[in-house]
């Protein structure tokens, strides 16, 4: 029995901290969402990334959709994840601009129809821009629970990828129990 309340625990923290978030007042959500766009375009690595990564929001997520944009008007590269099609276990990632047509996943989220001509290799990222669920003060994090990032970010320190995680402030809590497969993100940008 004690070998589940590490699961049971995590499952409270995410619907408890998803709710948070989905109930984040407008004009805070909004105050949140301005610092953390400008901070990110101010990034050094930001900055200097040609191909960067991103997702599409949802569930009362940060508001990507003003990043995407202002990387567009930046010249960026920008792809979102899609569910592996042969090994539904891994993502991959799409090149993603204006005409990108768009479908539902088994999640409800909407990914990029699969078109191989415009998927890159996750070691040709330069930037992960990764959602969370809730966070701590050492950069671990909780995700949706499907364990996607926690695979996709394994040996990025073997690569020149650099995950960042996005998030509001009403998603840090004060400890996560990490597991040995939880990845712990250089930076996580909040507000």
């Amino acid at each position: 029995m004690q070998k589940n309340s590490p699961v049971l625990a995590t499952h409270d923290i995410r619907k408890k901290v998803r709710q948070r978030r989905r109930e984040l007042d407008s004009s805070l959500r909004y105050q949140a969402e301005q610092s953390i766009y400008q901070q990110l375009q101010q990034h050094p690595k930001i900055l200097a990334a040609k191909h960067i990564a991103i997702f599409l929001s949802f569930d009362g997520e940060l508001n990507t959709q003003p990043i995407i944009e202002y990387l567009w008007q930046q010249n960026k590269s920008v792809y979102l994840p899609i569910i592996h099609p042969f090994n539904r276990k891994h993502l991959m990632f799409l090149r993603y601009d204006r005409h990108t047509q768009l479908a539902r996943n088994q999640f409800g989220i909407l990914e990029p129809k699969l078109n191989v001509n415009h998927v890159i290799p996750f070691h040709q990222l330069n930037v992960v821009l990764t959602p969370l669920v809730a966070f701590d003060h050492r950069n671990y994090r909780i995700g949706m629970g499907g364990g996607y990032y926690d695979r996709l970010l394994a040996d990025y320190q073997k690569t020149s990828v650099y995950p960042i995680g996005i998030a509001f402030n009403c998603q840090q809590i004060a400890h996560i129990d990490n597991q040995p497969w939880d990845v712990q993100l250089p930076e996580i940008i909040s507000a």
